[in-house]
């Protein structure tokens, strides 16, 4: 045991949130010291040399940035670029060669690919016409103190809309507002990323998944950071220790303290550091193992799987231009039935077939991320999101089995929507091996400490305070409070926490910074 330090706050969890709580901390003056787990900062926004042989910086985990607030950027002096995509989605109509594409360069095309599979693009800008209004009211507030649910509900000021998307279950506007299918699935999706749940899920965790996918920026947009994920956490660790802080790498916690005591493994040594205010940027779960206390586990629902093909396939749908279809989100076998009953053969622990999931490819909107001998010869990357798979599909006993079946239900339910088997262009990796890369939700428990692989680290919070919560303390209001007065959360488990965003990181700095 080595000898005890100290420091104004300590942050146990090097990922973004830490790193953006680190650099607003030690730039106001404070003594500030980050311990990380891993041999490097970022957590799940990284990026990776994922296949030997070849230079191409995938985003290991997380892959696109709509939460982050412009705020943080211009405060902190990042230097983040983000491409905007020009195609919104891609969806193929199951059993035909039809689909549907969300052109937002081309209104006039998205009208006519509309009207080829029979839907109403009316009832759809009609639909997200209002969801703009939504994130326009709602996301400048998620960088300030906390707005009681009758505060935020006159401010977005349009009862019938705040009552279908926050009161009721979001099956039901989908079921009303709009008729078709495949229409309705596109629109569910934003409701099921990393959570397992029904349309009509009676808690409603559908609904606030969905409310933070549609108010990112203000706008709803998603868009690719310029470098993948590791360029956003590179540019907040130089943030970080520009500032001063101290940011120790290999720095396992093994217990926390009510009265700010951290002790962590530094290599072979045990050592303890009390913080004037400790801030936990991991999930409530694991916080409540290093403080002794028994929570219950959340769980994860996705699968990721990572390729590298030699170029983009051929889609069944011939007159799509693939570069076209693979510029945004290409959603496949989402359709709004085929949703539910992936989500039925899921609950009795049945891997959903055809399973539903999105691909992304980062290099046609950032070719920076492969190397020039890589671009020119028509490489390209996809990301696979595969919904219903939650945890408890995967146990101890059966992970790497399952990672095979999930894999393989990646694959088949992607050539179910192209015209050449997938596999046939997947480029092989130094020792031969395909490129592909599969992360379930046991990896990311693995790999990341996310307890059940849930990427939010904890069931979604609305972004607000219920009208009776209490908001006497600076953590309180600012959404970042747990049992311990000195211990705050800093990380996605905080209110209005989850994804890429760094705004639980903003507001943990802001709540030390008010209660000094």
């Amino acid at each position: 045991m080595t000898g005890t330090t100290s420091a104004d706050v300590v942050i146990v969890g090097g990922g973004h949130n830490g790193l953006v709580a680190a650099a607003y901390l030690a730039q106001a003056g404070l003594s500030v010291t980050v311990l990380e787990r891993l041999d490097s900062v970022g957590g799940a926004a990284v990026s990776a040399f994922a296949f030997e042989g070849f230079e191409a910086r995938l985003s290991r985990y997380s892959y696109l940035v709509s939460l982050l607030p412009a705020r943080i950027i211009r405060e902190l002096k990042l230097d983040i670029p983000l491409a905007r995509r020009r195609y919104s989605s891609y969806t193929p109509l199951p059993g035909t060669a039809k689909g549907l594409l969300v052109d937002n360069g081309d209104a006039a095309a998205t009208d006519a690919s509309f009207r080829s599979i029979g839907a109403d693009i009316v009832a759809w800008n009609a639909f997200y016409d209002d969801t703009a209004r939504v994130a326009s009211a709602v996301f400048p507030t998620v960088c300030e103190p906390l707005l009681r649910r009758t505060e935020l509900r006159a401010l977005v000021a349009d009862d019938s809309l705040w009552n279908d998307l926050v009161e009721r279950p979001i099956g039901a506007v989908i079921e009303r507002r709009f008729e078709n299918d495949l229409v309705r699935g596109v629109v569910l999706t934003d409701a099921l990323i990393g959570t397992f749940a029904s349309a009509n899920d009676a808690n409603l965790d559908a609904n606030r998944c969905f409310l933070y996918h549609v108010i990112g920026g203000g706008t709803g947009d998603w868009d690719v950071p310029i470098g993948g994920m590791g360029a956003v956490s590179s540019q907040l660790e130089d943030a970080a220790r520009t500032a001063g802080a101290t940011i120790l790498t290999g720095a396992e916690v093994v217990s926390i303290s009510p009265d700010g005591e951290v002790h962590y493994l530094l290599g072979d040594a045990e050592r303890t550091i009390v913080g004037g205010t400790v801030l936990a940027n991991v999930a409530p779960h694991v916080l409540a193992r290093m403080l002794g206390v028994v929570s219950e586990r959340p769980e994860g629902s996705q699968v990721k799987v990572n390729l590298l093909l030699s170029r983009l396939p051929h889609l069944l749908d011939s007159s799509i231009d693939p570069a076209a279809a693979f510029g945004g989100t290409f959603h496949i076998n989402e359709g709004y039935g085929q949703l539910e009953s992936g989500f039925r053969d899921a609950s009795v622990g049945i891997i959903p077939s055809p399973l539903p999931a999105e691909i992304y490819c980062h290099s046609l909107t950032d070719p920076s991320i492969l190397s020039p001998e890589l671009f020119a010869s028509g490489a390209q990357t996809l990301t696979v999101f595969g919904l219903h798979t939650p945890d408890r599909l995967i146990s101890s006993q059966n992970g790497d089995s399952r990672r095979d079946e999930l894999t393989r239900a990646v694959l088949d339910s992607l050539d179910s929507v192209l015209a050449e088997p997938i596999e046939g262009l997947l480029l092989l990796d130094a020792a031969g091996r395909p490129c592909i890369e599969t992360k379930t939700t046991a990896d990311l428990e693995s790999a990341l400490g996310l307890p059940g692989g849930n990427i939010f680290h904890a069931p979604l919070s609305w972004p607000f305070a219920e009208d009776d919560a209490p908001l006497a303390t600076a953590a309180e209001r600012w959404g970042v409070a747990t049992a311990n007065d000195r211990i705050l959360l800093c990380g996605a488990g905080a209110v209005r926490g989850g994804g890429v965003s760094g705004i639980g990181g903003h507001n943990a700095a802001m709540a030390v910074l008010e209660g000094l």
